[in-house]
């Protein structure tokens, strides 16, 4: 089962802000009524890796960088099957 780490924005008392609120790229509100976005969180289902920032561009490059992590196995594996390998 592939790791997912979805991106979920929230509003300044934490609440979740919903998916079809647009913002701008600051993250000021786009949408009647919504506070705006104060920040973007990733959670990967891994357990072993959070991110939560006020730059949500940042939050998905680093979400990317962080599963395309999973498919390269862990260092120590990757250095045994070299070993084996040669």
């Amino acid at each position: 089962m592939p790791f997912r780490a979805p991106l979920t924005n929230h509003h300044t008392d934490g609440t979740d802000c919903p998916a079809d609120h647009k913002h701008t790229s600051s993250g000021k509100p786009l949408h009647p009524g919504c506070p705006g976005r104060a920040y973007t969180q990733a959670i990967c289902s891994c357990d072993g890796w959070e991110m939560k920032q006020t730059g949500k561009g940042y939050v998905n490059e680093s979400r990317k960088r962080h599963l395309a992590s999973h498919t390269q196995g862990p260092k120590a594996l990757r250095d045994l099957l070299r070993l084996d390998g040669s």
